[in-house]
Protein backbone atom coordinates (compact mmCIF):
# COMPACT_ATOMS: atom_id res chain seq x y z
CA UNK A 1 0.00 0.00 0.00
CA UNK A 2 1.37 3.40 -0.92
CA UNK A 3 0.64 6.83 0.44
CA UNK A 4 -1.58 9.21 -1.48
CA UNK A 5 0.61 10.50 -4.32
CA UNK A 6 0.22 13.58 -6.46
CA UNK A 7 -1.12 11.35 -9.26
CA UNK A 8 -3.72 9.58 -7.11
CA UNK A 9 -4.72 12.84 -5.39
CA UNK A 10 -5.28 14.41 -8.82
CA UNK A 11 -7.50 11.46 -9.84
CA UNK A 12 -9.46 11.74 -6.57
CA UNK A 13 -9.93 15.49 -7.05
CA UNK A 14 -11.00 15.07 -10.67
CA UNK A 15 -13.59 12.41 -9.81
CA UNK A 16 -14.81 13.50 -6.39
CA UNK A 17 -13.79 17.17 -5.91
CA UNK A 18 -17.31 18.18 -6.93
CA UNK A 19 -20.87 17.14 -6.12
CA UNK A 20 -21.01 13.33 -6.29
CA UNK A 21 -23.28 10.59 -5.09
CA UNK A 22 -21.25 7.93 -3.31
CA UNK A 23 -22.32 4.89 -1.34
CA UNK A 24 -21.78 5.23 2.42
CA UNK A 25 -21.80 2.02 4.47
CA UNK A 26 -22.24 1.91 8.24
CA UNK A 27 -23.07 -0.91 10.65
CA UNK A 28 -25.16 -1.39 13.75
CA UNK A 29 -25.29 -4.61 15.77
CA UNK A 30 -23.32 -6.39 13.02
CA UNK A 31 -25.93 -5.41 10.43
CA UNK A 32 -24.58 -3.40 7.46
CA UNK A 33 -26.45 -0.40 6.05
CA UNK A 34 -25.65 1.33 2.75
CA UNK A 35 -27.11 4.50 1.29
CA UNK A 36 -26.28 7.00 -1.41
CA UNK A 37 -25.17 10.43 -0.19
CA UNK A 38 -24.10 13.63 -1.93
CA UNK A 39 -20.45 14.06 -1.05
CA UNK A 40 -17.48 16.28 -1.79
CA UNK A 41 -13.82 15.15 -1.60
CA UNK A 42 -10.95 17.29 -0.34
CA UNK A 43 -7.55 16.30 1.10
CA UNK A 44 -8.29 12.66 1.95
CA UNK A 45 -11.76 13.37 3.32
CA UNK A 46 -15.34 13.33 2.09
CA UNK A 47 -17.90 15.86 3.38
CA UNK A 48 -21.65 15.30 3.54
CA UNK A 49 -24.45 17.60 4.70
CA UNK A 50 -26.85 15.49 6.74
CA UNK A 51 -29.24 15.38 9.67
CA UNK A 52 -27.94 14.55 13.14
CA UNK A 53 -30.91 12.33 13.98
CA UNK A 54 -30.64 10.23 10.78
CA UNK A 55 -29.94 6.52 10.88
CA UNK A 56 -26.43 6.96 9.50
CA UNK A 57 -25.49 9.44 12.22
CA UNK A 58 -26.94 7.23 14.97
CA UNK A 59 -24.93 4.31 13.59
CA UNK A 60 -21.74 6.38 13.30
CA UNK A 61 -22.13 7.67 16.87
CA UNK A 62 -22.04 4.05 18.07
CA UNK A 63 -19.38 2.91 15.61
CA UNK A 64 -17.52 5.58 13.59
CA UNK A 65 -15.96 3.03 11.23
CA UNK A 66 -17.51 3.24 7.79
CA UNK A 67 -16.83 2.59 4.12
CA UNK A 68 -17.45 4.52 0.92
CA UNK A 69 -17.66 3.55 -2.72
CA UNK A 70 -17.73 5.68 -5.83
CA UNK A 71 -16.58 5.68 -9.43
CA UNK A 72 -13.95 2.91 -9.50
CA UNK A 73 -13.03 3.65 -5.87
CA UNK A 74 -13.69 2.06 -2.50
CA UNK A 75 -12.27 2.91 0.92
CA UNK A 76 -12.67 2.54 4.64
CA UNK A 77 -12.74 5.52 6.95
CA UNK A 78 -13.90 7.14 10.15
CA UNK A 79 -17.05 9.25 10.30
CA UNK A 80 -16.95 12.40 12.42
CA UNK A 81 -19.75 14.83 13.21
CA UNK A 82 -18.33 18.34 12.67
CA UNK A 83 -21.45 19.88 14.18
CA UNK A 84 -23.99 22.39 13.00
CA UNK A 85 -23.57 23.56 9.41
CA UNK A 86 -24.00 27.18 10.54
CA UNK A 87 -21.47 27.06 13.39
CA UNK A 88 -18.77 29.76 13.19
CA UNK A 89 -16.02 27.11 13.20
CA UNK A 90 -17.58 25.53 10.06
CA UNK A 91 -17.93 28.80 8.13
CA UNK A 92 -15.12 28.23 5.61
CA UNK A 93 -16.14 24.64 4.90
CA UNK A 94 -19.84 25.62 4.74
CA UNK A 95 -19.04 28.23 2.07
CA UNK A 96 -17.19 25.59 0.00
CA UNK A 97 -20.05 23.10 0.41
CA UNK A 98 -22.64 25.73 -0.57
CA UNK A 99 -20.65 26.30 -3.76
CA UNK A 100 -20.12 22.61 -4.54
CA UNK A 101 -23.75 21.66 -3.86
CA UNK A 102 -25.19 24.87 -5.38
CA UNK A 103 -27.54 23.02 -7.77
CA UNK A 104 -29.66 21.63 -4.95
CA UNK A 105 -28.54 23.02 -1.57
CA UNK A 106 -31.34 25.60 -1.30
CA UNK A 107 -34.17 23.39 -2.62
CA UNK A 108 -35.84 23.22 0.79
CA UNK A 109 -34.39 19.84 1.74
CA UNK A 110 -32.08 21.38 4.35
CA UNK A 111 -33.00 23.65 7.25
CA UNK A 112 -29.78 25.50 7.97
CA UNK A 113 -31.31 27.18 11.05
CA UNK A 114 -31.76 23.76 12.66
CA UNK A 115 -28.70 22.80 14.78
CA UNK A 116 -29.35 19.19 13.68
CA UNK A 117 -28.31 20.13 10.13
CA UNK A 118 -24.68 19.05 10.36
CA UNK A 119 -21.55 18.33 8.38
CA UNK A 120 -20.29 14.76 8.38
CA UNK A 121 -16.57 14.31 7.68
CA UNK A 122 -15.39 10.91 6.49
CA UNK A 123 -11.64 10.70 7.04
CA UNK A 124 -10.33 8.04 4.70
CA UNK A 125 -7.95 5.42 6.05
CA UNK A 126 -7.17 3.19 3.07
CA UNK A 127 -8.69 2.50 -0.28
CA UNK A 128 -8.45 1.06 -3.76
CA UNK A 129 -8.63 3.33 -6.80
CA UNK A 130 -8.72 2.14 -10.41
CA UNK A 131 -7.72 4.39 -13.29
CA UNK A 132 -6.85 3.48 -16.88
CA UNK A 133 -6.45 -0.20 -16.01
CA UNK A 134 -4.12 0.49 -13.06
CA UNK A 135 -4.96 -0.43 -9.47
CA UNK A 136 -3.74 1.95 -6.77
CA UNK A 137 -3.80 0.72 -3.16
CA UNK A 138 -3.77 3.92 -1.11
CA UNK A 139 -2.94 4.51 2.53
CA UNK A 140 -4.48 7.93 3.23
CA UNK A 141 -2.89 8.07 6.69
CA UNK A 142 0.80 8.00 5.68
Amino acid sequence: MEKLTELTENIMNERFGKDNVIALATAQNNVPYVRGVNAYYENGEFYVITYLLSGKMKQLSENPRCAVSGEWFTASGIGENLGWFGAPENEGLAVRLRNVFSEWIDNGHNNFDDPNCIILKIKLKNGVLFSHGIRYDIDFEK
